[in-house]
């Protein structure tokens, strides 16, 4: 079983679409494995905390951190700037972070930890349209 999610993004940050994968899955009611996998280059996926959203805030803080934009003094070394100077940056952090998940599922459910939540981490400060591919079996 396929299917593609679409997430609409508002700039940096992560967002999360646990209850979208769940729904999906819910049908099925069977077991098996569930892999998520993102179609770009600039943005990954995540499981994380859903209970307190510090968390979130404090993971994009450190990554901005870690990976500041081009056009910060650390980062004069770049070549890749004419899309902005959030999206090298983007790509690296991309090439840090998992852009595939793999969840196992059992009776339809995901089977995540209490507190855990599926993300997608936007890495560039405009919206954008994301859009990740699921296969079931």
């Amino acid at each position: 079983m396929q299917a593609e999610f679409a997430v609409q993004t508002r700039g940096q940050g992560l967002y999360e679409f646990t209850d979208r994968i769940r729904g999906w899955l819910s049908a099925t009611q069977a077991d098996g494995l569930l892999t998520l996998f993102v179609r770009h280059t600039s943005c990954s996926l995540l499981i994380q905390e859903n209970a307190d959203p510090e968390v979130q805030t404090d993971l994009g803080a450190f990554f901005s951190r870690l990976v500041p934009p081009s056009d910060h003094p650390s980062m004069s070394y770049l070549r890749h700037t004419y899309e902005g100077p959030d999206d090298m940056p983007a790509h690296i952090k991309a090439a840090m972070m998992p852009v595939s998940l793999s969840i196992p599922v059992r009776g339809g459910y995901p089977v995540l930890g209490t507190w855990q939540g599926i993300y997608l981490f936007e890495h560039r400060t405009a919206p954008h349209l994301r859009k990740v591919a699921a296969h079931f079996a």
